[in-house]
């Protein structure tokens, strides 16, 4: 397996939340650094998708492909009744 090359990054965290990531070492018998490999990457993942969607949704905004409020307001409410309308388009 080839060696994946790695660099060494300091944070300081509150004490709290490092004393939690030892508990949950112990729990998961794991590493401390494997933990905040874990968190770090599922953070940046969600980051990104963040991002790309914020992207979308303002090129959406740029080409007027928006629903307007009132129409939303009017489908939302609609959801509670006996005939809920389909999505508005």
């Amino acid at each position: 397996m080839a060696q994946v090359k790695t660099r060494v990054l300091t944070a300081h965290v509150p004490l709290s939340l490092a004393e939690r990531v030892d508990q949950l070492s112990v729990q998961l018998e794991r590493s401390r650094g494997w933990i905040v490999k874990q968190a770090l990457s599922a953070w940046i993942d969600q980051e990104e998708e963040h991002n790309r969607l914020t992207r979308e949704a303002l090129a959406d905004v740029d080409t007027n492909c928006v629903i307007d409020h009132q129409s939303i307001q009017v489908w939302a409410d609609s959801l509670g009744t006996d005939s809920p309308l389909e999505p508005p388009r």
